[in-house]
């Protein structure tokens, strides 16, 4: 008897109340279901095509998933019926899903660039990619498996990055977390035994040296502010600097997501992408002097405040990183010259506006308030982060110990 392979949208919705979409194997009318790990909205899916409804905001990239898991397992399903062809659906579904114990690293890896594409967190997909091509270099080869990733592995490992690539610690850690994270999907999948682990304990410890936060001060921030010899793509630089500034550090990418319609009553209404937390923040008079430099561009009230995602095609998730990627690199460059200008010392960038708003605030705001501000999750994160721009006990017993002697 014919067997088939096909996607469907089982009817057991999780606590969510999104229903999870899986491969059904048929053999003698008898059916099983393997489930490819995504969830979706009942109002999203097709059943007469089989496929996700564009209503959905990753179709897309979901109906190519879909394509993809199919056309693997037909292709196992032939090469088994190629052998055999009195074989139970049950059967099959064990050979085509059977256990990933020869899964190599790079295959693992390559499996989580897929599912970071599908729910489309680019930023992350462009760091772990440049990470897996670090390592696939060192390696000089896509063949390597967990066995081979030993405490010798990632020394020699560190060496190569340093010498070869001169990463700083911090990226070297970065990558040796992402090595951690497939060893842990790893052992998760069965793939690997935790005694192979090669974190931890008395093996390699991951630990992140101390990162220095500098910010403006208060004079430097006024000179920006008052700097009158500026070409117009430096003063649309510095305006969306100061922007970022006056909302406490809002991130480049949110900044430049801003719509008209986000202004109600005077305030700032915005969901941070980061972490989708909703914010409301008061529209000072600096910031009104700013957004009435755009206000003659404005096209409709759910256009964008600034012009860099004007063009952009906001179906398509990727277009949009990449333009927010784009708009951040030229901000930077043009924030080297405006510092120069405002004879500035310091690094200047568009991460620099969020530090030095910390370095302002120091410690004459309370720590939750901050958090706020900072959009933290956590209290501990702003209290260690606030912890940067905090100098006066530590300068003010240093003086004491100091005026003793004199």
């Amino acid at each position: 008897m014919a067997s088939s392979v096909q996607i469907t949208l089982r009817r057991k919705p999780n606590k969510n109340g999104q229903y999870p979409l899986a491969i059904r194997i048929t053999k003698d009318r008898r059916s099983t279901y393997k489930l490819i790990g995504h969830y979706i909205d009942i109002e999203d899916w097709d059943n007469n095509n089989k496929l996700v409804k564009e209503s959905h905001p990753n179709s897309e990239k979901l109906n190519q998933l879909i394509s993809s898991k199919i056309h693997d397992a037909n292709k196992r399903l032939i090469t088994l019926q190629s052998k055999n062809d009195d074989l139970t659906a049950t059967f099959i579904k064990k050979e085509i899903y059977k256990s990933k114990k020869k899964l190599s690293f790079f295959e693992l890896a390559q499996e989580h660039l897929e599912e970071l594409e599908v729910y489309n967190k680019h930023n992350r997909l462009s760091s772990d990619s440049a990470y897996v091509n670090y390592i696939q270099r060192f390696n000089k080869s896509k063949e390597l498996s967990f066995d081979e990733i030993d405490e010798r592995f990632l020394r020699k490992l560190k060496i190569y990055l340093i010498k070869e690539h001169s990463l700083c610690l911090t990226s070297i850690m970065n990558v040796f977390v992402f090595i951690r994270l497939l060893f842990n999907k790893a052992i998760k999948d069965k793939i690997v035994k935790q005694k192979q682990y090669p974190f931890g304990g008395n093996k390699i410890k991951i630990k992140f040296p101390e990162t220095e936060k500098i910010g403006l001060n208060a004079d430097e921030i006024i000179r920006i502010e008052t700097l009158s010899n500026l070409s117009h793509s430096e003063m649309h630089t510095r305006n969306i600097w100061l922007y970022s500034f006056n909302f406490a550090g809002i991130r480049v990418s949110d900044a430049l997501r801003t719509k008209w319609s986000d202004i109600k009553d005077d305030r700032l209404y915005y969901r941070m992408g980061k972490n989708s937390k909703i914010l409301s923040l008061k529209i000072s008079d600096k910031v009104k002097n700013i957004l009435n430099f755009y206000i003659k561009d404005k096209r409709h009230d759910d256009d964008f405040i600034f012009p860099e995602l004007k063009k952009a095609n906001l179906k398509d998730s990727k277009d949009v990183f990449n333009k927010i990627k784009t708009a951040n690199k030229k901000f930077n460059y043009y924030l080297k010259s405006i510092a120069e200008k405002a004879k500035i010392n310091k690094k200047l960038t568009m991460h620099i506006a969020r530090h030095s708003f910390g370095n302002v605030a120091g410690d004459t705001i309370h720590p939750l308030m901050l958090q706020k501000l900072y959009r933290h999750s956590d209290l501990k994160t702003t209290i260690n982060y606030q912890a940067n721009f905090i100098h006066k006990p530590a300068d003010e017993a240093l003086e004491s110990v100091i005026r003793k002697v004199g």
